[in-house]
């Protein structure tokens, strides 16, 4: 009994809040150690099954042997009263002997219900440590869920912030092109001759003296064929 008391005397001592603040990552370790205590949880059932099975034992023992005790008592004072003290005796003696039994019985008794009692007790903790520890991990399982979301919106707005400056450098590229588009028409502009007034009047007058020109032939040709306007 003492081997399986040292086995498990951590899980006495062993504070599992304590525990769990230790974890450098409680969401990883957390399902494994919680492996590890329903193991320890089995095995601490089992054993305080048997151990209190053995006090029951021992006081189901103690019981009978009290009641012999009172059983071989009465047939001592039944023998007394019929005035056979030899009977008597007899009665007694073995009323002794179930006696000087009965004191190594309590014994044992005493010790399987203290035995029983630190096994109940270490059973018990280690139950409330397990729900204790399935509830700290719910906790922390949301707590993790909720770590996933807000780093999953900070890469979104960092992609956000990219593509504002995407954006911003575009519009900064499409206004050197357009700057340099009104700087190749200026150019351009430049680049043209002047415009001559005088030399575009002299066209302007020969292309009319063309013109007349033109319309005196027609005329003439008119009246050599006989079309001219005054005959009509």
């Amino acid at each position: 009994m003492s081997n399986i008391l040292s086995r498990f005397s951590d899980i006495i001592s062993s504070n599992i809040n304590a525990v769990l603040d230790n974890m450098e990552d409680p969401e990883k370790m957390i399902d494994e150690y919680l492996r590890q205590m329903l193991d320890d949880l089995a095995e601490v059932k089992d054993n305080t099954a048997a151990v209190m099975a053995e006090e029951t034992r021992s006081k189901r023992q103690v019981e009978e042997n009290e009641a012999d005790v009172l059983k071989y008592t009465e047939f001592a004072k039944r023998a007394l009263e019929a005035g056979n003290d030899d009977d008597a005796r007899v009665f007694l003696t073995k009323k002794q002997e179930f006696e000087d039994i009965g004191t190594g019985l309590a014994n044992a008794y005493a010790l399987a219900h203290e035995n029983a009692t630190k096994m109940r007790q270490m059973h018990d903790k280690l139950a409330n440590d397990i729900e204790t520890l399935r509830q700290r991990r719910n906790v922390i399982k949301v707590q993790a869920s909720i770590a996933d979301t807000q780093e999953k919106l900070n890469k979104v707005k960092d992609t956000t912030g990219a593509s504002s400056d995407a954006a911003s450098n575009f519009k900064r590229m499409e206004e050197k092109v357009t700057q340099r588009l009104d700087q190749a028409k200026a150019m351009e502009e430049l680049n043209q001759e002047p415009v001559d007034s005088p030399k575009a009047l002299e066209e302007k007058y020969s292309q009319s003296q063309a013109s007349a020109s033109v319309e005196s032939e027609l005329e003439a040709l008119k009246s050599s064929m006989g079309l001219s306007n005054s005959d009509e």
